[in-house]
């Protein structure tokens, strides 16, 4: 799949409070709760289950998300495919981010273990 200006564009202004649903759903019919999602994204981001829902509530976008994370310096090692772009890959930092953050759901959702998701040497 190409990377394009208009899809960057879509991702900036998609809403998380939207898709952290759909993040929900996917771990948890897998048998994964909420707090794992909310560790995995803390370790992300930087935010804590008060800011998050903060973030949630106030419906902000994707790029305003990730504008004020901290990103965690071993964000980097995350890599594989997700949606059909390789992460590592993309030019983006925003999509690249968001990605990040889609492929670590992903990662939680098929059972992969917490030390191996959060890159634990």
């Amino acid at each position: 799949m190409k990377n394009t200006n208009n899809h960057d564009e879509r991702i900036a202004k998609m809403v998380f409070a939207s898709v952290y649903p759909h993040y929900l759903t996917k771990i948890e019919k897998k048998g994964r709760t909420k707090e794992e999602l909310h560790r995995v994204i803390e370790w992300l981001t930087g935010y804590d289950e008060m800011k998050l829902q903060e973030l949630i509530q106030e419906k902000v976008t994707f790029e305003t998300f990730f504008q004020h994370a901290s990103l965690n310096p071993n964000a980097a090692l995350i890599t594989g495919v997700i949606c059909g772009y390789r992460v590592e890959a993309i030019e983006n930092p925003l999509t690249q981010q968001a990605r990040y953050l889609d492929k670590l759901v992903d990662e939680l959702a098929k059972g992969r273990k917490m030390e191996k998701i959060l890159r634990v040497a």
